[in-house]
């Protein structure tokens, strides 16, 4: 049986634009070679329903693997660039498994 996708959604709140347009240009090669992709990022939103929470700019990505999508976000590789995100911005991120 093959492995279901998984899929990591994030919600951002972007404090410093200057910083997070480098973070988003360091961010690309790293979840391509945890052999992710991006599905959604920070277009326009249609909230049709907002009573857990508003959201501000999504992003959506897909992994092969909950492993995988768990071994992107903890990587020795994109710790210094999550740091940045961390720094500059704050926001939910949650990791979806797939069908």
């Amino acid at each position: 049986m093959a492995e279901k996708p998984a899929y990591i959604v994030v919600d951002v709140d972007i404090h410093n634009s200057e910083i997070y347009e480098d973070y988003k240009k360091q961010v690309v090669p790293i979840v391509t070679a945890f052999c992710g992709e991006y599905i959604a990022r920070g277009g326009s939103l249609d909230v049709v329903q907002d009573e857990l929470w508003r959201p501000t700019r999504m992003v959506l990505l897909k992994f092969p693997s909950v492993a995988q999508a768990k071994a992107f976000v903890n990587s020795p590789e994109y710790a210094p660039v999550k740091q940045m995100r961390l720094d500059n911005s704050t926001g939910t991120l949650v990791i979806v498994e797939g069908c």
